[in-house]
């Protein structure tokens, strides 16, 4: 049932560059000037700010120690008769290096802390028959974090996503956006949440454009910015020659998107994504990820889940990690992964390694004793 009042045409989605302010709180600091010592930091996705090095001065020593012995240096021109730098271009003899990912969320992270909580779910519990889906399950997300969501194969990931979206209810417990209660207030809290949920369930007779217009027009979003938002998360997404075509033909990819543009639309405060990142391409992956970013710094937040730790660790600032339905760890991903790799923590946290005891005949040889 659609909302009695629509949202204002004015609103914009947080942080995605469509007409939306950046709040200072939410805003990431400039990226340290020492180079990270991690490995995960010299990987970068495209559409990276930048940082410049000067490499004049290591130029000019270059030329003089080129002179042979006893022939006379060229001169160097000081520092303070170079050409002007221009605001239009980098300067010139400078190269630009793009600051990684992980630095950026590690920066978000420790602003995160301050920030107010958006997202909170108490002793969330979900129980089918006799088996505890999810138990206990409390966590908090704050304003301008990306909180990655975490654990073995049916550890209870979905089912704890589900609940925190209002599309399976819980057996008890509590789970609320901002003051509103998801499952006291069900209709406010879907104008707060955007949702991309397991198993996709698109509409896929319809075309691309006719999704994106169906999913503003059940959220209340007036229609005229309905086709407005939709060409820009359209052109967000790289999707706009496939807006007139079924998205019953869409690659799977394309259909994680164009659903990811739907859950958007809307302009919510907050992302419940669960795998956004599957059946997804390295170049389109490069790009969600610039579009969450931005969400998220211009005050959105993302809850999502992935079985990519790597992911995790490079892009999140804060994680869950659940096993048996259960909380076992959370907080920033610095101080949940304890000085070693997020993998490496995950093994030890839930002893995956004890899985592999027993299969030593598939090391042996083939030949049957």
């Amino acid at each position: 049932m659609l909302p009695e009042t629509p949202p204002s045409p004015s609103e914009s989605l947080p942080g995605t560059g469509f007409g939306a302010a950046v709040p200072p709180a939410a805003t990431p600091a400039a990226a340290p000037a020492d180079p990270p010592s991690s490995p995960e930091a010299a990987a970068a996705t495209p559409g990276d700010d930048t940082i410049a090095m000067p490499v004049a001065a290591s130029r000019a020593r270059r030329t003089r120690s080129a002179a042979p012995e006893g022939a006379a240096a060229a001169p160097v021109a000081p520092a303070a008769e170079a050409a002007p730098e221009s605001h239009a271009a980098p300067a010139r003899g400078r190269i630009e290096v793009p600051t990684p990912s992980v630095v950026r969320a590690r920066e978000r992270g420790r602003i995160a802390e301050q920030n107010p909580v958006v997202l909170r779910t108490e002793m969330l519990t979900k129980v089918f028959g006799a088996t505890v889906a999810a138990n206990e399950v409390s966590f908090e997300v704050h304003a301008g974090s990306l909180t990655g969501v975490v654990g073995p194969n049916g550890a209870g990931k979905t089912t704890t996503l589900s609940m925190i979206s209002g599309l399976l209810r819980p057996s008890s417990g509590r789970v609320a956006v901002g003051d509103v209660d998801v499952w006291a207030d069900g209709a406010a809290a879907k104008r707060l949440i955007g949702t991309l949920p397991d198993r996709l369930r698109l509409f896929d007779r319809l075309t691309g454009a006719q999704l994106l217009y169906y999913s503003g027009v059940l959220h209340g979003v007036a229609e005229a910015e309905v086709a407005k938002r939709s060409g820009e998360l359209a052109e967000a997404f790289g999707l706009e020659s496939a807006l007139d075509r079924l998205v019953s033909d869409y690659s799977a990819g394309m259909q994680k998107k164009i659903a990811l543009a739907c859950s958007m639309i809307h302009a919510p405060g907050v992302l419940v994504l669960d795998e956004p990142f599957e059946a997804i391409d390295p170049v389109s992956a490069a790009n969600v990820t610039d579009i969450l970013e931005k969400y998220v710094a211009g005050g959105g937040s993302v809850v999502m889940s992935s079985h990519s730790l790597e992911l995790i660790q490079r892009v999140c600032d804060h994680v869950v990690i659940i096993v048996d339905g259960s909380v076992i760890a959370q907080g920033t991903v610095d101080a949940v992964r304890d000085g070693v790799s997020l993998e490496d923590r995950f093994r030890a946290l839930t002893g995956v390694d004890e899985t592999q005891k027993g299969l030593q005949w598939l090391h042996g040889s083939s030949d049957s004793e």
